[in-house]
């Protein structure tokens, strides 16, 4: 196992089989040493956090659903590295979308929830610059969606 792994573990986390598109696109796509990978929405396999942040989801389970996102780009990453997470160099930008109210403003905490773990999960080389922002609707319903960029070895 890499040393990301043994990290995720510590955590109590394990990686998901990574999910397939729900569209016409691929999950990632690598451009030289950069990876750019497809929004992962806040699905698990109970079914994941769907609703509108502020309303039918409150801050906290978005958070978790942010989370959610991170874990699911930790397994494309995974499947992109041919197994091998310790070829992450450096996660380089998030780009966070929240299916918020209107009366919600804390699109910037409820992102934290991917970003602290990509932190987590790879150290200083998880920080990364980052847009976080409140949406009408995200796809089939889901509270967050995350994409990213990360340089690979």
């Amino acid at each position: 196992m890499s040393q990301v792994e043994d990290r995720l573990a510590e955590l109590g986390i394990t990686l998901p089989k990574p999910n397939p598109p729900v569209a016409n696109y691929v999950p990632f796509v690598r451009a030289g040493d950069l990876l750019h990978i497809s929004g992962q929405v806040s699905v698990d396999a109970e079914g994941g956090i769907k609703g509108i942040v502020g309303e039918d989801v409150d801050a906290e389970h978005a958070r978790r659903a942010a989370r959610l996102c991170g874990i699911n780009l930790l397994a494309q990453m995974k499947a992109a590295c041919e197994g091998d997470l310790d070829r992450v160099v450096r996660v380089v930008k998030l780009g966070g979308f929240v299916q918020a109210g209107p009366n919600f403003f804390d699109i910037p905490q409820v992102v934290n929830g991917c970003s602290d773990l990509m932190v987590e999960a790879f150290g200083d080389a998880g920080r990364h610059a980052r847009s976080a922002v409140g949406v009408y609707r995200l796809p089939l319903g889901f509270a967050v969606e995350v994409d990213a960029v990360v340089q690979l070895s």
